[in-house]
């Protein structure tokens, strides 16, 4: 239990009524969850309002409600208390309840709209080899050391963020690497947070269905930035035009990484194949087994992350040239010389990047599948963008659901197809179950060939009308290739 006056220690008021020194029990925002003697946080949601069910989680003995607006009724044995923006007063209210695990600690931040994931996964990795107790907090999972914790989202929650740096602090962990989301940042998931550093890898078309422009998608990224003490450091990535945008008005500490650009931290691609990258990285050759030139990205990122943070350079590279990368990113299948790749690209740049990659590494007369499709109740604005990339570097495409939520996957179907060129209508397959157009995709592969599938990578489950249905890209290949080609 804390008092109540010093949850509130730095949050911007505008009036209290009641008792201040009361003690509170926990933090909550979700009124489901409310016990008695809780504080409640109304928060305005997407979705639903929490000012809604003040009533009702005072009937269920909540001693404190935090809002934006006053209820017309107050109750005597209630303290109320009414803030600026309820978002982050409760960043910086979990902060102050959980002691402020993130000064105890290096918390590092991942931004961009690819490559998040890779980036924190290798850095987690990375750090655990060079001997450092760590955590994890990312889309595919959250670690505390090798202890793995399920993800619900890209970035967790005010009050789950402190919760988890807790315990990763009551485990040893001196580290603690973190996918920034946009919708986290700007809905003050990460207030009150200590951040040692900052990482931004890139940003393309993506989450307009939230931000609305593209202007405002930049804003937020940029946000994460504006927000660094100078005691902290910002790492971009300079062969993004945005990358520099982000620095405008940072007080940490300047770098920046590219492949093609002047920066701090710099490499060379010399090889690129099916089986690892060989690059140069400040004029030493280094082979990594991670796969495209986006991954000669990640991996310099997290070299330039490492040596920011005092590591030495030879044992960093080392390191690296040994690790794998996070799930369903690049994540490849082999079955009678038949390559199937799973990868997570949901936005048009992604699935660029990754079938440009493909392209480069082919050697001549395979086919290059590719299965795709776009999630429901998201970004409409992507879907024939999608298409259109899919057909301009693949020889066959299939177009199917991924999660289509609440939607009718064939409505999501047709707003992609009118992405298509119709000369390319010839070489499109239109199959809204997932499991068969993966099926059709094995069929059609013969041996050399190269089968994509796209949108949902380490993903397993597949959402349809609110329900989760198991679906793992990886073990639907597999199974469809035995069961096709095992003859």
């Amino acid at each position: 239990m804390k008092l109540l006056k010093d949850i509130l220690y730095k949050v911007s008021l505008i009036s209290t009524k009641g008792d201040m020194d009361i003690a509170v029990n926990k933090l909550g925002f979700d009124s489901r969850k409310v016990e008695s003697g809780d504080l409640f946080v109304a928060m305005k949601g997407t979705q639903v309002d929490g000012h809604d069910f003040i009533d009702a989680v005072l009937e269920k003995g909540a001693s404190c409600i935090v809002c934006e607006s006053l209820p017309p009724t107050l109750r005597d044995s209630v303290t109320y208390v009414q803030v600026v923006d309820a978002a982050k007063a409760l960043g910086m209210m979990a902060a102050n309840f959980y002691n402020h695990p993130s000064t105890k600690l290096t918390l590092v931040a991942v931004t961009g709209t690819n490559g998040k994931t890779t980036m924190v996964t290798l850095l987690h990795q990375l750090f655990s080899e060079l001997g450092y107790r760590v955590g994890l907090l990312s889309t595919v999972e959250n670690r505390i050391n090798e202890t793995v914790l399920p993800a619900t989202h890209t970035t967790p929650d005010a009050l789950s963020i402190n919760d988890m740096l807790t315990q990763m602090l009551e485990a040893g962990c001196t580290h603690c690497f973190m996918e920034a989301s946009s919708h986290a940042i700007v809905q003050e998931r990460t207030a009150g947070l200590q951040i040692a550093g900052a990482v931004f890898t890139n940003i393309s078309h993506d989450h307009l269905d939230y931000h609305e422009t593209f202007d405002a998608y930049i804003k937020a990224k940029k946000k994460l930035f504006d927000e660094l003490p100078g005691s902290a450091f910002s790492l971009i990535n300079a062969d993004d035009k945005r990358g520099l945008v982000m620095l405008q008005n940072t007080k940490a500490k300047k770098y920046s990484y590219a492949l093609r650009s002047p920066s701090d931290f710099k490499a060379k691609v010399l090889s690129n194949t099916l089986h690892g990258l060989e690059l140069d990285i400040n004029q030493q050759s280094v082979w990594f087994r991670l796969i495209g030139e986006f991954n000669a990205y990640n991996l310099l990122g997290v070299y330039g992350t490492a040596i920011i943070l005092g590591e030495e350079e030879e044992e960093v590279l080392r390191q690296l040239s040994q690790l794998r990368g996070a799930q369903g990113r690049f994540e490849q299948v082999f079955y009678k010389e038949i390559t199937a790749i799973v990868d997570y690209a949901h936005t048009p740049d992604a699935l660029e990047n990754v079938l440009k990659t493909i392209h480069k590494l082919r050697t001549g007369g395979e086919k290059l599948i590719t299965v795709v499709g776009c999630g429901g109740n998201r970004d409409k604005t992507k879907r024939p963008i999608m298409a259109k990339v899919a057909t301009q570097y693949s020889d066959k495409i299939i177009l199917t659901s991924d999660n289509p939520r609440n939607e009718e996957p064939m409505d999501i179907l047709r707003d992609m197809e009118t992405g298509i060129n119709p000369v390319d209508m010839r070489k499109t397959l239109t199959i809204s179950e997932r499991r068969e157009a993966i099926k059709a995709a094995c069929g059609m592969a013969e041996k050399g060939d190269i089968i994509l599938i796209a949108g949902k990578g380490h993903e397993t489950y597949q959402e349809i009308k609110g329900v989760k249905h198991p679906f793992d890209d990886r073990e639907i290949v597999k199974e469809m290739l035995r069961l096709i080609h095992s003859s």
